[in-house]
């Protein structure tokens, strides 16, 4: 793979990376979940948990499609996002500001998860493939809605709580 230098082999890396990332991310969210205080955050971490193992469903549907097996390469990014997660529930657990944290966190991830699949539609778009672009096109969406969640609970409740 180091010699070929295409963009179908830039794909399938990014492809491979993406998917460490969300696998990564499947063990994360329920400890993010657990650490909350608040309701509605918890229930959005449940919901994004669900909505993560469906997006791992169609990057296997993407492998398949490019004639590729699933598997991962390792992300440091995402492990580095996830990190700085794990030292905000450490750091701040049982405070005020947990749950604002808490949500910058998720917030990154996804923001990367975000330029992820946009690279990774674009590429899919360039190469022709377009039942892997659907799936990616779904992913993508649903990434940008929890994001646009998680502000307006951070905005709406979270943030004034963790002032107060």
């Amino acid at each position: 793979m180091a010699d070929d230098k295409t963009l179908r082999a830039l794909f399938l890396h990014q492809l491979k990376d993406t998917y460490f990332a969300e696998n990564a991310i499947l063990k994360a969210l329920p400890k993010m979940a657990q650490a909350a205080r608040s309701d509605a955050l918890r229930g959005a971490f449940g919901v994004h948990l669900e909505e993560t193992r469906e997006q791992v469903k169609r990057l296997d549907q993407v492998f398949r499609i490019v004639g590729e097996k699933p598997e991962g390469v390792t992300c440091q990014a995402i492990q580095g996002i996830l990190a700085e997660g794990e030292e905000v529930m450490r750091d701040f657990a049982g405070g005020e500001a947990l749950d604002a944290g808490l949500i910058a966190a998720a917030q990154a991830v996804e923001h990367y998860e975000i330029a992820r699949y946009g690279t990774l539609l674009a590429w899919a778009r360039q190469l022709e493939f377009g039942e892997a672009e659907e799936l990616i096109r779904e992913t993508l969406i649903e990434e940008e809605n929890t994001d646009e969640l998680l502000s307006e609970l951070a905005e709406d409740a979270v943030n004034p709580a963790a002032a107060a």
